[in-house]
């Protein structure tokens, strides 16, 4: 891969100088706090590597409202759902291009074969594919996808029918997440003939608003705007560049010098220098999203119920959110925000009691002075601005009740990848939702499926899990709130997590940067957004 160091400022101007003025070429450049694991969206459950890939090289069937949760066509102009909800048609866009690069030249448009080969990999450990570039899916198989989709059929070139071996009752919106962005069958197969499968992930080939250029990692990201692409009013950027730029000072300071017009996960402290700042704008809304705590069940001494429950009474919430999120995190006492559809508020924290912590912990055996590894993330979230100071605090407060805290802390995609594994004891971690759907949290992040993927407290409960999945297969609203309602009383009573905050998210850009919006799944889009020149 070539190398090519990255100064924003003389970026533009380059690119500027090569051409009449008339015909200046626009490069936006986007401050990302870390580096994607990998391009391919099906392998990943993190909005930064959705935002590397998902959100610039990819489509999907169906597609959310820019900056909303209603699900719009896509790669598919229409579908058709048979009266017993078992059966999905789509039928396909005509005359949408994949992307020609120095790596790939299609042959032919996006048809029916791509979405087969998209989805026949995601469901066949099997397939060709597979066996070349073993893989995992952890965001579909979270999901129980795996199981839901018996087949998938192709009737004509642009007509495919999913058929479902059970009702899910969010099919439609899940279709329109990053992870079911289509690939393409012509890619992989030069791919597979080349003996380069993995290059699926480094090199991604899609039918989205920017095509990919290279990458280095820990430094940026460059794409060029698809000019054939089918929705030409969302592609106003000649150039998309995001500088990964992990510490939020440093963020911050570009963003002020204009060396980057879009700046992501601000610290809460720097909104008010951000507002004064005659040149920026900050963007904000309430978050969709939920900053926590979860304990590894697995790992003595987690997996004694008095031991969560100790080290979740522990913790002193109020001061966390004071310190850490500040006027921009309010106290979390459920798996859910408050905004998400079957919320329970009368679900309510134990109390903070550190003195019934200590009993507890000596009522379960453990010996003052227990080790246990508290992970915390090293890049900001819009769930948590500061894990590492998070970590901090609750360390202070388990030092009171006798648990001593070693704080681990890894690069984004090294954490992820071990946590999945399992090595934690307990960890910080974030979530925002990604379709409106209550499955998306109660189902993807604490059923018995997801334990070897967003399942990170590795917790699998028989009578929660039944109720979970009672509720993703109805197609009864109220009923869906009861059963939801059920498992959150389950999920508390269990405590494989400790809820900490809610959280408003703000986006901080220059003035120049036009029609931005922020979407409520946590994820940075910039189809459609534009520059002032």
């Amino acid at each position: 891969m070539e190398r090519i160091a990255f100064k924003p400022l003389l970026l533009a101007a380059g690119l500027l100088a090569c051409m009449p003025m008339a015909q200046a070429a626009t490069t936006l450049v986007y401050c990302s706090e870390a580096s994607p694991a990998g391009f391919d969206p099906s392998q990943y459950t993190s909005g930064t590597d959705f935002d590397a890939s998902a959100e610039t090289v990819f489509n999907r069937l169906t597609q959310f409202k820019r900056g909303g949760t209603e699900v719009e066509p896509g790669l598919a102009t229409r579908w058709e759902v048979s009266t017993d909800g078992l059966t999905y048609t789509f039928h396909l866009r005509d005359g949408v291009k994949f992307h020609t690069t120095d790596f790939f030249k299609p042959s032919r448009d996006f048809n029916a074969d791509d979405v087969l080969f998209t989805f026949n990999r995601l469901l066949d450990a099997d397939s060709p594919f597979r066996k070349a570039y073993p893989s995992e899916s952890p965001y579909f198989t979270d999901m129980g996808l795996n199981t839901t989709i018996k087949s998938v059929d192709k009737l004509d070139d642009h007509t495919v029918r999913f058929n479902l071996n059970n009702v899910d009752a969010a099919f439609v919106q899940n279709l329109a997440m990053s992870f079911a962005s289509v690939q393409s069958a012509e890619y992989a197969a030069q791919l597979l003939k080349e003996g380069k499968a993995e290059d699926i992930n480094q090199k991604p080939i899609g039918t989205g608003p920017f095509v990919f250029k290279r990458y280095q990692k820990d430094s940026q990201i460059r794409y060029v705007a698809n000019k054939q692409y089918w929705k030409p009013e969302d592609v106003k950027l000649d150039n998309l560049v995001f500088a990964i730029t992990p510490d939020a000072a440093s963020r911050l300071q570009k963003l002020k010098a204009g060396e980057c017009q879009v700046s992501g996960y601000p610290r809460p402290s720097d909104i008010e220098v951000m507002k004064q700042d005659p040149n920026l704008r900050v963007l904000q809304q309430a978050g969709f999203n939920l900053g926590f705590l979860a304990y590894n069940v697995t790992h003595p001494p987690l997996d004694q119920l008095k031991v969560r429950q100790a080290l979740d009474m522990a913790i002193d919430k109020p001061a966390i959110i004071k310190a850490v999120y500040q006027s921009a995190g309010q106290l979390a006492q459920n798996a859910l925000p408050p905004a998400q559809w079957s919320y329970d508020p009368s679900i309510k924290d134990a109390p903070h009691d550190p003195t019934k912590a200590r009993a507890l912990l000596k009522e379960a055996g453990i010996a003052p002075g227990t080790t246990i590894n508290l992970w915390a993330m090293t890049v900001q979230r819009a769930s948590n601005p500061n894990a590492r100071m998070s970590a901090q605090m609750i360390q202070q407060d388990w030092e009171k009740v006798g648990i001593k805290a070693n704080i681990v802390s890894y690069e984004w995609g090294e954490y992820i990848k071990r946590a999945k594994n399992g090595e934690h004891d307990a960890m910080i971690y974030g979530w925002t939702g990604d379709n409106g759907d209550p499955d998306n949290w109660l189902g993807v992040l604490y059923s018995c499926a997801a334990v070897k993927g967003s399942n990170y407290a590795k917790w699998c409960n028989p009578a929660y899990d039944k109720l979970v999945q009672q509720a993703k297969v109805s197609s009864d609203r109220e009923q869906r709130i009861k059963w939801y309602q059920q498992a959150q009383k389950i999920l508390k009573e269990q405590v494989p997590i400790t809820p900490i905050a809610n959280s408003t998210v703000f986006q901080p850009l220059r003035k120049e940067v036009k029609d931005f919006k922020i979407s409520p799944f946590g994820l940075t889009p910039f189809y459609g957004v534009s520059l002032d020149k």
